[in-house]
């Protein structure tokens, strides 16, 4: 895994452009993503809604001059402590590539990334059956959001538009 370099992307950059296309289109066929490609119109206007939304931060990961996978965040804020947050919005690796530690050394760096921003914290959804994911965020640190014991833990509900 020591040929393997995490970068931040540049969406000026046609390699990093297409990289997230088809990391992102990688993602969204898995059964853990959305269990089918993304849609034509999607794919086409991907790096233009990433770059026109300004809280954006995107880390590609890099094995032999092969992207292999990316964490797509976008900064928040808490209110509570008044401080940024980042939420990890998209972790994938590709299938071919998964238990080499690449996902733990993108979480390493989406971290790394976080503290040099003044974050108090990192966010993350995950499918309930997801089992893989789950094992890595635990690894990192990661565990269901709980703010007071009284009040049980966060669950993350979804209104579609």
């Amino acid at each position: 895994m020591s040929n393997v370099e995490i970068v931040e992307a540049d969406l000026g950059c046609v390699l990093h452009q297409q990289a997230v296309v088809e990391l992102i289109d990688a993602y969204a066929v898995d059964p853990m993503g959305n269990g089918r490609p993304l849609p034509p119109q999607v794919r086409a206007n991907l790096i233009d809604g990433l770059r026109r939304h300004p809280t954006t931060l995107i880390l590609l990961a890099w094995q032999d001059g092969r992207a292999v996978g990316i964490a797509v965040c976008f900064r928040g804020f808490s209110t509570f402590h008044a401080r940024p947050l980042l939420n990890i919005h998209d972790l994938a690796v590709l299938p071919d590539c998964r238990g080499g530690g690449i996902g733990r050394r993108l979480l390493e760096a989406v971290a790394e990334k976080a503290a040099q921003l003044d974050c108090c914290k990192l966010t993350l959804e995950v499918l309930e059956n997801n089992h893989r994911a789950r094992r890595l965020y635990e690894a990192a640190g990661f565990a269901q959001a709980r703010y007071h014991e009284s009040a049980g833990g966060s669950l993350f509900y979804a209104k579609p538009l």
